[in-house]
């Protein structure tokens, strides 16, 4: 493509409706990447489709055990500027079935995922994390996850319908796409209905 070109396609693009997809549109792969942790919710395929029809680089990342966990999210690796935890939750923890007891003396831990662990094992140096699990919005785990170096905290304070779940996520990148802060997107997200109106945003 010549340099004509490259700024009549600029031109062109500039008088679309706005979105981030006009950067993808553009020849980018994607605007910007999410780490998915896939930790046993069964939503994470639907939840990879749909971003990466936003223009979305989606990392799938299964986790079988603890140590994955921990893997995924203690810093070792660079962590993509968006996470989300796709799991479910119980009284302020992220639930991770027990592993067998020949597998557990080589864990990090062995069971739920509470504030103590996020605290000795988890990483996130400024990215905005969202976690779909119910309850995992109680303020004890999101200080957790933002003294771990969430830049921003979203999860639902309560147990929305699974389905709210699967949706809240989509909704919140959607709102991106669009060109919204983080903030504007959880607050629309929160206006939407009262499922989603569960859904709390923590930062510092």
């Amino acid at each position: 493509m010549t340099h004509e070109e490259e700024k009549e396609e600029e031109v062109w693009l500039a008088t679309q409706r706005p979105s981030r997809i006009r950067e993808v549109q553009a020849g980018r792969l994607a605007w910007t990447e999410v780490d998915l942790i896939d930790v046993e919710s069964g939503f994470a395929h639907a939840l990879r489709d749909g971003l990466e029809v936003f223009g979305i680089r989606v990392n799938h990342l299964r986790v079988g055990q603890p140590r994955h966990l921990v893997a995924a999210l203690d810093g070792s690796r660079p962590i993509a500027p968006y996470v989300i935890l796709s799991c479910h939750g119980d009284e302020g923890r992220i639930l991770l079935e027990e592993v067998a007891e020949e597998l557990a003396r080589y864990q990090p831990f062995n069971g739920p995922v509470g504030p103590d662990q996020v605290h000795e094992h988890f990483r996130l140096p400024g990215s905005v994390t969202l976690v779909t699990g119910c309850d995992t919005g109680d303020p004890r785990l999101a200080d957790a996850f933002l003294d771990a170096g969430a830049g921003t905290y979203i999860a639902p304070r309560g147990a929305p319908f699974g389905y709210a779940s699967v949706f809240a996520p989509l909704f919140f990148f959607y709102e991106l796409t669009e060109q919204r802060t983080p903030a504007e997107a959880v607050a629309r997200l929160r206006a939407h209905d009262n499922e989603l109106a569960m859904w709390q945003m923590y930062r510092r």
